[in-house]
């Protein structure tokens, strides 16, 4: 079994600034993609970030600019740092990852979501 626990979400101002974090944690052998989706009320879930293994990014355009993913590998942690929040980015962050985990007779490949974390823009 896979976990993923997100951290650091909440209010803030328009402007500033909020670390998210993620930690996978359980019978994992390796990790291969992680990231961040975003639903605010009333739409669809949509990308916001993305790291590869060996450190390759892809951002949406409109947090281009204003946001870092990161992750650090030995922690199996993925972290979103974004900076100039602005309330169109009100939504629930959620964390994925890509897993290979132990399983009974061999592997399992399958992506682990988070549990979602708030985060609150006002202006």
């Amino acid at each position: 079994q896979v976990q993923l626990v997100e951290s650091g979400g909440g209010s803030v101002q328009t402007g500033g600034s909020l670390r998210l974090s993620c930690a996978a944690s359980g019978s994992i052998f390796s990790i291969d993609g992680m990231g961040w989706y975003r639903q605010a009320p009333g739409k669809e879930r949509e990308l916001v970030a993305t790291i590869s293994s060996g450190g390759s990014t892809n951002y949406a355009d409109s947090v281009k600019g204003r946001t870092t993913v990161s992750r650090d590998n030995a922690k199996n942690t993925v972290y979103l740092q974004m900076n100039g929040l602005k309330p169109e980015d009100t939504a629930v962050y959620y964390c994925y990852a890509q897993v290979t985990a132990r399983a009974t007779g061999g592997y399992r490949y399958f992506p682990v979501w988070g549990q979602g974390t708030l985060v609150t823009v006002s202006s």
